[in-house]
């Protein structure tokens, strides 16, 4: 079991990658190494009382997590709903795109590195640490997704750590043609829109060349008087602007496809990334969120019997 403390990164019994500390033992681990340091045993009640409010939110968080993956059905790219969904497909580069982690040179999709210095009395000290938001692809059977990882809690199992010249390297990879389960919020931009300002600058320029066309201006003198009346002048716009639409689609393609782009949701809820299947890892939220209940009851009884003993 490796811990890490550190505010962004966490390892501990299966869970790896870029995400809250507190959803798995090591904030526990930090503040039983706090009350070892005092070597006092006056400590140990209020040890046991801090655990349990971290046990208390990490439970919260896991099992938020957990109802997310639960019961979130999985949809297909090609046919998903515009807003929260659960994609699973397999991760690629961007056509041109060149991400590599900084530290190893490898390629990959996304990364998330730490560099560590060990410092005079033998301890380890982050000098560097810095996480990709570069976007890459999610592709299944019926289409592919952009996903833009900014914000991400991401969750890999792909961690490597070495240490070179008194430096210690540790980083997380999701790698090209590797599975990625996503959980965000889930857009599609259409290649083949015109801006209302684009529009109405079009429908003006159309409107004056037919003002200029005497031939084309008696199209819309439905009463054939001479005049052309406010009436005749709404019904002459409307038909500018189906006509503007129209040479629009004729030069750029009715049927441009659109872009898919899965991002963090702008209501702050879950936007997870990892890199293996969710039934495993909604069991592994589930399972923790039984611990940290368990210690939170536990944990918070015990320490308020031995404050009462003194």
């Amino acid at each position: 079991m490796h811990l890490s403390f550190n505010s962004t990164t966490f390892n501990v019994a299966g869970f790896s990658g870029r995400g809250p500390l507190l959803l798995s033992g090591g904030l526990h681990a930090i503040i039983v190494v706090i009350a070892l340091q005092t070597e006092d045993p006056r400590s140990w009640p209020w040890a046991l009382l801090g655990m349990s409010v971290v046990s208390f939110f990490a439970w919260i968080g896991n099992t938020r997590r957990y109802r997310a993956i639960h019961d979130l059905p999985t949809s297909q790219i090609a046919s998903a709903a515009q807003g929260y969904v659960e994609l699973l497909g397999v991760s690629r580069l961007i056509e041109g795109s060149t991400v590599r982690s900084p530290v190893s040179l490898k390629p990959c999709c996304w990364y998330h590195y730490t560099i560590e210095e060990e410092t005079s009395d033998n301890k380890w000290k982050t000098v560097e640490e810095n996480t990709s938001v570069d976007h890459f692809l999610l592709v299944d059977d019926s289409g592919a997704c952009v996903v833009s990882p900014d914000g991400a809690e991401v969750i890999s199992s792909e961690r490597r750590n070495w240490e070179e010249r008194g430096r210690r390297y540790t980083e997380w990879l999701l790698l090209p043609e590797g599975p990625v389960y996503a959980i965000g919020e889930f857009t599609t931009h259409s290649g083949n829109v015109l801006s209302v300002a684009e529009q109405n600058a079009d429908v003006s320029a159309l409107i004056t060349e037919w003002k200029n066309n005497p031939q084309l201006l008696q199209r819309f003198d439905l009463d054939r008087d001479g005049k052309i009346s406010l009436e005749e002048w709404e019904q002459a716009r409307l038909a500018a602007i189906s006509e503007v639409r129209k040479r629009h689609n004729e030069q750029h393609g009715a049927q441009t496809e659109g872009v898919h782009l899965l991002r963090k949701p702008r209501d702050r809820r879950l936007f997870l990334l990892a890199n293996e299947m969710p039934e495993r890892l909604g069991r592994r939220y589930r399972i923790w969120a039984w611990v940290h209940l368990i210690i939170f009851l536990g944990g918070g009884a015990w320490g308020l019997i031995l404050l009462g003993f003194k």
